[in-house]
Formats: C-alpha cells, sequence, structure tokens
C-alpha cells in the first residue's frame, strides 16, 4: 500500500529546483543578449558617428564640376575603359588653421605641386607625372572666383590655379596632354602634415646635412625619419637642396612620396584600423575633390582599386622639360618626348622609369598614334623612381 501523493521521493523538490535553474539561466541568457545588442549597437553607432565625422571632412568641389560642365564639348574624350587619370594639386593657401605660418595670407592661392595620377586599367600600374608649376603653357579663358572670366593667355602653368582654381588647371592640363581628367584633389599645408604625421614619420636619406631658415629645416646627414612639419619643408625647399631649381624639387618630392607609399603598404595602416582612423582623417581633413569622390564610399572605391599595386609598379617621374627659350628661370616641354608620354597615358601603354635613365628617352620602333592599343615596341624610359625604391640605395 502507498502513501497518498505516491511516487519517488523527493521528485517534487527536485523538479521545484530544476525549474528555478531554469528561470535563471533564461533570465541569464536574457542579460547576456541584452548586453551583446547594448555593445553591438554601441559598436555600430560608434562607426556610423565615425563615418559621418570623416565623410563630412571632405570638401566637394561644386564650383569646379559646374564650370567643367559648361565646356564639356571641349573636353577630351576618355580612349580606355576602366582606365583613370587624377589630377593631384597641392595648394600653398596660408588660410586656414595651421597655414598662416608659413606666409602671409594673400587671399589667392597657387598650384605649388601638381601632380597628374595615371591608374592602368585593371590597376596594375600607377604612374604619377609632375607638372612645373613654371611650365609655360595655353591657359583657357577660366571664371574667377569674383564671377569675372579670363582672356586665354600664355602663362606659367600655376597661373592657372590662381586665376580660375581647379576647374582652370584641369582644362589648362586637359589642352597642354589630351588627356581627360576624371577626377581631381586639392590639399593643402596642413592636410600634408597631417597624413605624414598619421603614418607614424617618413623616413628619408639625406647626403648631407640640411639648414634651411625659410623651410625652417634642421635636419642631419643620413637617415632621418621625418615628421609632418619636417617634410612639409623638406619638399618645398627649393634654394637650399640640389641645384636650387624646381625640377630638382619635384624629384625629391616624387622620391618622399615613393617612401610615404611604401610606408603606408608595409606597415599594414590600410588593414589596422587602429592606425587607419587617424590615416583617413587626415587625408580627408583640408581635402576639396570633385563631387564623385567627395564621401568615404567614393574614397574607398578608388583606393580599394590601387591598393594592392605592388610598390615596384607605382612610379613618379616628371614631365619632359627644359628652360624656356625665352627666360631661363621658366619651363617649357621637350618634345617629341613629352607627347610620346602623353599619348601613352591616353591610350594606357606602359611606361618605365630609371633613376640612371634620361627624361624621354626615344623607344625603338614606331606607334601608331591613330591606334589606342597597346604596342609591341618597347616602353620609353623616362627619368624617375618607383615607390620600391630605396633612396638610400
Amino acid at each position: 500500500m502507498t502513501e497518498s501523493g505516491g511516487g519517488v521521493p523527493g521528485r517534487g523538490a527536485r523538479a521545484s529546483g530544476t525549474g528555478l535553474i531554469r528561470r535563471r539561466r533564461r533570465r541569464w541568457v536574457r542579460g547576456v543578449s541584452l548586453g551583446v545588442g547594448v555593445v553591438v549597437l554601441g559598436a555600430l553607432g560608434a562607426g556610423w558617428a565615425v563615418y559621418v565625422k570623416l565623410d563630412g571632412n571632405i570638401t566637394p568641389d561644386q564650383a569646379a564640376a559646374a564650370e567643367l560642365a559648361r565646356y564639356e564639348s571641349e573636353r577630351p574624350t576618355s580612349l580606355v575603359k576602366g582606365a583613370q587619370n587624377i589630377l593631384v594639386i597641392g595648394s600653398d593657401s596660408r588660410s586656414g588653421d595651421g597655414n598662416r605660418r608659413y606666409g602671409r595670407d594673400s587671399g589667392t592661392e597657387r598650384s605649388d605641386t601638381t601632380i597628374l595620377l595615371h591608374l592602368s586599367a585593371g590597376r596594375r600600374t600607377a604612374t604619377a607625372v609632375s607638372l612645373p608649376r613654371d611650365l609655360m603653357v595655353d591657359v583657357p579663358a577660366c571664371l574667377r572666383p569674383d564671377g569675372k572670366r579670363t582672356e586665354p593667355t600664355f602663362a606659367m602653368f600655376n597661373y592657372a590655379f590662381e586665376m580660375g582654381g581647379s576647374a582652370c588647371s584641369i582644362r589648362t592640363v586637359e589642352k597642354l596632354t589630351g588627356v581627360r581628367i576624371d577626377h581631381h584633389m586639392v590639399v593643402d599645408f596642413r592636410g600634408f602634415k597631417d597624413m605624414v604625421d598619421a603614418v607614424g614619420g617618413v623616413e628619408v636619406c639625406l647626403d648631407e646635412p640640411i639648414n634651411d631658415k625659410a623651410a625652417k629645416l634642421r635636419l642631419p646627414a643620413g637617415r632621418v625619419e621625418l615628421d609632418g612639419e619636417q617634410a612639409l619643408g623638406y619638399v618645398r625647399a627649393r634654394k637650399s637642396l640640389g641645384n636650387g631649381s624646381d625640377t630638382d624639387r619635384m624629384e625629391r618630392q616624387q622620391r618622399f612620396l615613393g617612401a610615404l607609399v611604401n610606408k603606408v603598404q608595409s606597415n599594414d595602416v590600410l588593414l589596422n584600423p587602429v592606425r587607419l582612423y587617424p590615416v583617413l582623417d587626415a587625408a580627408t581633413s583640408s581635402l576639396t575633390t570633385d563631387p564623385d569622390l567627395a564621401s568615404l564610399r567614393g574614397l574607398y572605391q578608388l583606393v580599394r582599386g590601387v591598393r594592392d599595386i605592388p610598390t615596384e609598379r607605382v612610379q613618379f617621374l616628371t614631365v619632359p622639360r627644359e628652360s624656356y627659350v625665352y627666360n631661363s628661370n621658366r619651363d617649357q616641354l621637350v618634345e617629341p618626348e613629352a607627347e610620346r608620354l602623353f599619348e601613352r597615358l591616353r591610350t594606357d601603354t606602359p611606361v618605365e622609369v630609371s633613376q640612371k635613365g634620361r627624361s624621354g628617352a626615344r623607344e625603338a620602333g614606331s606607334h601608331d598614334r591613330r591606334t589606342p592599343s597597346r604596342t609591341s615596341s618597347p616602353a620609353p624610359t623616362f627619368r624617375g623612381n618607383t615607390a620600391a625604391q630605396d633612396g638610400c640605395g
């Protein structure tokens, strides 16, 4: 005979304890899930805040876009699908935070440095061509900041940016080269300095000590890691370094930019979020671009296409030039070498650079200018360097 409420003794107590444990476990799981959700939302919120900040750093150049659209029928057409040409302009503006220390703000800007960057279709190579600011060129009629238009004139290249901003520089380059400019960027002194500081400095090799009061630069000989302030003085100095010419200064700028590219690729900046943020913040601050690039999405699409280009295929050179026949302090193109370079950029045909080569070396064989396809003749070699070359080698 069994007792009332029979069954296995203690079963009810164990069931009650098990239920309590299950309820506690559910509450714990809910608590952890809530905590994870808060962390995820917080991370997403922080990520969005960072995105909005970086995206807002970039200034879209709407005025240039409108001016270029006005003259669209006069502009060259792209010959090779997928290839891109970007005009990078270094402004010597003294306005804005951190720039007035480099001189009096006269209210005008000049192009201190201008580089035509060609990215090949398929992104196999990147070729950066420096255009001398003292190069004598045909500058078209351009819209001034005050709303008036200039007359077409034959003048130094940096006159175009001073009179009509980036749109005038773009139209001048297109007229000079026949190369369609797809995008443009304008960066000032502060943006350059911040970019160098963000990657932790850039190493260069100096054959002799530098003491340039005008550039506020004092450096020992040998391997030297430059911070942003020192780097700006190094790439801008001309009277105390080399032969004092603008050509020598451009070659120094090219070597520095090669070292900068090598530094970015060698220390995994692009793959490390902690290191990437300050670089992005520096790269986007003080940056003015065409509307298509004036967003993180636009810049990301550009960087994504070039980040895997080997440093030995990132090339720097100066357009073939010589002293202007009527003024030794000005430059003129060396022909037919300059046209040979421009044609190769237009048709996305390879060029080669060598530190020992002469600018615009004649190529073997001939090339039909009417054919925008690859040629079987050897690529011409121009004097220049690659990002992989060590300046101390």
